[in-house]
């Protein structure tokens, strides 16, 4: 079974259609990539998928569950995480604290919390840190540290939900390019490891080209061409709509 199934979806913005009869799935360990020019519609997409727009038709299914039009906190409940073009982290608390506040509410712990986190959900924070290279970290506040490290940080966060789904909204925005290959090679790590589906959007064509199993390519609302990377390199709706950019030509 498929983690994620889209049929039909559709959003419109008064008379602009932002999001015309998409369907696509993505089943567990797999790394799609949602591509396209500004303003094709990847953002209100993922936003549907989360429950942050309500889609005009369509549906949304996890692990065949319907779950459109739920709200952002019922979708994170059922096992949908989701990383940020922006970093959210608490600046002030620490690399450690931010991932067991994460922890406390995937564990429904937060609720009328008076007693000090220090000790709470420790352990478990410990060991994604580790996984994710940022044990050596802990204990330094979040507003201080450098941007790759807090996108590791937030997929630390997002993983302490034990997602079924991870919707990553460009996941290497600001990162230097070596900081890049580390992070999307990690995440598409465990994501085999753990059988997460993940559905990302970026716009470094090296990183898609580069860890992506199937590519799907949104213009004007539509999607216009879908499956391996090399055949989505290839397709010349794909090459019409980057034309000059170079972005997927260019990519190896």
């Amino acid at each position: 079974m498929a983690t994620l199934e889209v049929q039909g979806l559709e959003k419109n913005f008064g008379g602009v259609r932002a999001v015309q009869d998409v369907s696509f799935a993505v089943g567990p360990g797999e790394m799609l990539a949602l591509i396209g020019p500004n303003g094709a519609g990847k953002s209100t997409c993922f936003n549907m998928l989360n429950g942050q727009l309500k889609p005009d038709a369509g549906s949304v299914r996890l692990l065949g569950q319907d779950i459109t039009g739920l709200a952002p906190r019922q979708v994170w409940r059922l096992g949908v995480g989701r990383t940020f073009q922006i970093t959210a982290t608490f600046g002030s608390m620490t690399v450690l604290e931010n991932v067991q506040m994460a922890l406390l509410s995937h564990h429904r712990r937060l609720g009328g919390l008076w007693r000090p986190v220090a000790g709470m959900e420790a352990a478990p924070a410990r060991a994604l840190l580790e996984r994710l290279g940022m044990a050596d970290q802990a204990g330094r506040p979040c507003g201080i540290l450098a941007y790759g490290d807090l996108k590791r940080v937030e997929l630390a966060i997002a993983l302490a939900n034990e997602p079924k789904l991870l919707l990553m909204d460009e996941p290497t925005a600001g990162m230097a390019p070596q900081e890049r290959v580390s992070l999307m090679a990690l995440t598409a790590q465990i994501a085999r490891e753990s059988g997460i589906a993940v559905l990302f959007t970026e716009h470094d064509m090296d990183v898609v080209f580069g860890h992506a199993n199937r590519i799907l390519v949104l213009d004007r609302g539509r999607l216009i061409a879908e499956g391996a990377p090399a055949a989505v390199r290839a397709d010349p709706r794909v090459r019409e709509v980057y034309l000059g950019s170079g972005a997927v030509t260019g990519a190896h």
